[in-house]
């Protein structure tokens, strides 16, 4: 290499490495596939149940209470009805004021988390609207409820 031109030894290192990387094998890149988008979870409104004779929250409805306010958080341009509901227990006058408190107490939840009070609408329908027929603990307990309808 001693008689080899300046030249021609600039131009050995560069010939050898481009002869090195054409003879080998190509190395293929594949573009990776996009992820699948996360499943839509669709929030709904659902009812809120009460203890007999109570217009309290129960402990059990506070989960219930957070996924109608994330619905109402989803759809800023709906309003909502609650409408109050007791069991056949008590006068017709006595249930349309426990009725009506229970709406009153679940709105003031939802008001309570950041929820517009002009959004939801409070409506006692008493004991006239049984969701279950029955004269037992078991249909009482499903009557006894606060129940949700987007408008």
């Amino acid at each position: 290499m001693k008689a080899m031109p300046t030249f021609l030894k600039s131009l050995l290192i560069p010939s050898l490495l481009l002869i090195g990387a054409c003879s080998g094998q190509k190395v293929v890149i594949e573009t990776p596939k996009p992820l699948p988008p996360p499943p839509v979870v669709k929030v709904s409104l659902g009812d809120v149940f009460f203890d007999f004779d109570k217009s309290e929250s129960r402990a059990d409805a506070v989960e219930q209470l957070r996924t109608n306010f994330q619905w109402l958080q989803e759809n800023p341009s709906q309003k909502v009805a609650v409408q109050g509901h007791c069991d056949e227990r008590g006068t017709n006058e006595y249930n349309l004021a426990l009725g009506e408190r229970r709406a009153n107490s679940a709105k003031n939840y939802l008001v309570n988390l950041g929820a517009e009070a002009k959004r939801i609408n409070t409506v006692s329908f008493g004991e006239e609207k049984p969701f279950a027929q029955g004269h037992n603990e078991e249909a009482w307990a499903q009557n006894r409820r606060a129940h949700f309808v987007g408008e």
